[in-house]
């Protein structure tokens, strides 16, 4: 399983906003060569009409301790979206945390990104 660079964080916060772009692996932006290694050669996808959740749990651990729904940035054919955590989200212990993120379109088909997040908690002073 991969994931994305580790993203450090502090038990007890509620911030930073995390921002994603939702990108098509077998797409190549237009102009480009489509490189499976570089993402920056991935197409965006259009997230109108979808619902993008952020799923939260401790790495081994199959219970979700929370969902994040994501709010889509303008234009939709951009991919970009970004993602609050919860007022209570981070009150976790110190610890290895990962994120998977689902995409949900309104038809109801869904789609989730392979590649989870991960994520790195130290506590509080």
């Amino acid at each position: 399983m991969a994931y994305y660079d580790t993203i450090y964080l502090v038990a007890g916060d509620t911030k930073p906003d995390l921002k994603f772009t939702i990108r098509d692996s077998n797409t190549a932006v237009v102009g480009l060569v489509l490189d499976p290694d570089d993402v920056t050669t991935w197409a965006p996808i259009n997230i109108s009409n979808t619902t993008i959740r952020v799923k939260f749990r401790a790495l081994g651990s199959s219970t979700i301790l929370d969902t994040m729904t994501c709010t889509n940035s303008t234009p939709y054919s951009d991919g970009k979206c970004y993602m609050e955590w919860g007022a209570t989200t981070l009150d976790v212990a110190a610890g290895t945390y990962e994120g998977e993120i689902e995409i949900t379109y309104d038809s109801g088909a869904v789609m989730t990104v392979f590649d989870k997040l991960k994520f790195k908690v130290r506590g509080e002073f």
